[in-house]
């Protein structure tokens, strides 16, 4: 392949800030068993290398979890009365440290950057509703944006007349500059007609392609182009990448903190620092707080389990123990989805998504151009096939070719599939190699991604088997292994005998326990 930009030197730029928080001096660090300890309820034989979806809780921070919902279950009326608001604010008080806020009055707590994005947007379509805003005004985003927050848009924002303008991110990319050329275009766009950009949505990093965005050059355009309010969608931010929201200089900011900070599933931390906004957003769950300011509000929903808001000081006693703490974390889950990105592009002899400055700790990687990842049904369709068959959980990307594109190339042809890899502390180098055998696999199979069933179908072939069988084996017990012997040998490969082996060991288990219960 020829040499391509995307795979230069890593920088650790998105990391070093005078403002990081001092962590206490330890005799000694966390130890690699003791990392593998903290993570033993992760499923044995699975290469977890999807950390970006959902995150990972180490097991002293769901211990910690555990005693918040036990005082709760204890004596609820003293919890609520004298625990829960202290301990929510001495969570928000270590987020305010962290992103290097002002005041704690400024970070609020919520369930997910889905519930922030909801809260924003109800703020801008209540603008809209007052005649703040005129028709022709509008919200501009990148068209990759997460889809709850387009959701948001339509459902609070276009009904009461305001529109959207969506710019198309570059991938793959090479430079800030292409991004930044695309925003500018799109601002243009959006003052065409005499309308003016009230919001801009910006991603910190996207989810899908995983590009890091350069936010603060992007909302210092803004602010020259008199673009009203700057909300930046951080839900992979906050654990991978710095985030200072004073250096930022957004009107909100939301952060995911189970993704990349060790939380448990769900909270988020939602940064308002714009005094004159402030008292005009609220929690889309409206308690007897509400008027109380967003901290107050976000702060009791009703009854339910505030756990993961509660637990958010064990996770920087746990992040504390790593050497370099949070940001040691980030430099290393960096400089290792680099080198493995970098393995399997060779290995496959394809392509980076970005330069590595513009990845934090996922990026993407080119799939072979045999494999003919030609759309949405054949990424999941491969996604699926690695999961079921070879126990990898990795997303898969479909990036559509327009007409007279010529994107990267390998030997065999235009690359228009990616995964996304991520690396967190509990990965090792294994869980790589054997994404790269699998997909090495497939080609040396003449496999491409046509030829692999739906996991829809293939769940309901399976249930169709295993129904069938436990009627034929609790009837025929006597047959029972000789039957699935042949069941599991009709199958082809290797792979799919091991599925239906697995399968075997549940239709059995189910018969006998139906057996025990009708004795």
């Amino acid at each position: 392949m020829e040499e391509d930009p995307r795979n230069g030197k890593a920088t650790h730029h998105h990391y070093h800030h005078p403002h990081t928080p001092k962590k206490p001096r330890l005799i000694q660090f966390i130890s690699e068993p003791e990392i593998r300890q903290e993570f033993s309820h992760h499923q044995s034989g699975v290469a977890r290398i999807n950390n970006g979806s959902f995150g990972s809780c180490p097991g002293s921070v769901l211990d910690a979890q555990k005693k918040w919902q036990l005082r709760f279950l204890q004596q609820p009326d003293d919890f609520c009365f004298n625990t829960l608001k202290k301990g929510i604010l001495e969570s928000r008080t270590v987020i305010k440290n962290l992103i290097n806020a002002d005041n704690v009055d400024d970070v609020s707590l919520v369930d997910n950057a889905t519930t922030a994005a909801a809260i924003v947007l109800q703020h801008i379509g209540r603008q809209f509703a007052e005649g703040k805003f005129q028709k022709n005004d509008t919200v501009i985003m990148f068209h990759c944006a997460y889809q709850a927050v387009k959701k948001s848009i339509q459902a609070y924002v276009t009904p009461v007349g305001g529109s959207v303008i969506q710019v198309q991110l570059p991938f793959p990319v090479n430079s800030n500059e292409e991004i930044i050329r695309e925003f500018r275009k799109g601002l243009e766009r959006g003052k065409a007609n005499g309308g003016r950009v009230r919001l801009a949505i910006l991603d910190h990093i996207t989810s899908m392609p995983s590009v890091v965005i350069p936010v603060c050059e992007l909302i210092k355009i803004c602010r020259e182009e008199c673009v009203d309010q700057v909300f930046v969608d951080g839900a992979h931010a906050i654990g991978s990448v710095l985030v200072d929201v004073k250096e930022i200089g957004a009107d909100f900011y939301v952060s995911n903190l189970y993704k990349w900070f060790f939380s448990p599933p769900s909270v988020a931390f939602l940064y308002c620092g714009n005094s004159g906004i402030k008292c005009d957003v609220h929690h889309p769950v409206v308690s007897h707080e509400y008027g109380n300011g967003l901290p107050t509000e976000s702060a009791w929903v009703g009854a339910r389990d505030y756990s993961p808001q509660l637990v958010v000081p064990s996770i920087l006693e746990f992040v504390n123990r790593f050497e370099g703490g949070i940001q040691g974390i980030m430099e290393r889950n960096h400089d290792q989805v680099v080198k493995m990105g970098k393995m399997l592009a060779e290995s496959w002899g394809t392509n980076l998504g970005s330069p590595p400055e513009m990845c934090a700790s996922m990026i993407m990687v080119g799939l072979p151009a045999r494999l003919c990842v030609t759309s949405e049904d054949d990424a999941i369709r491969l996604r699926s096939h690695l999961r079921v068959y070879h126990g990898i959980e990795v997303p898969v990307y479909y990036q559509a070719m327009k007409k007279g594109d010529s994107g990267p190339k390998d030997k065999d042809g235009c690359i228009t599939g990616y995964v996304r890899i991520s690396h967190q502390v509990y990965n090792t180098a294994e869980d790589y190699f054997k994404l790269r055998d699998a997909i090495n696999q497939l080609l040396e199979d003449h496999n491409v991604c046509k030829m692999l069933p739906l996991e829809q179908k293939r769940y309901v072939y399976s249930l169709f088997y295993a129904f069938s069988c436990e009627i034929f084996c609790t009837k025929h017990q006597h047959l029972f292994h000789p039957f699935l012997s042949f069941f599991v040998l009709s199958f082809t490969t290797e792979s799919s005998r091991k599925f239906v082996g697995s399968l075997r060991f549940h239709i059995k288990t189910r018969v006998i326990c139906s057996l025990v219960t009708k004795k």
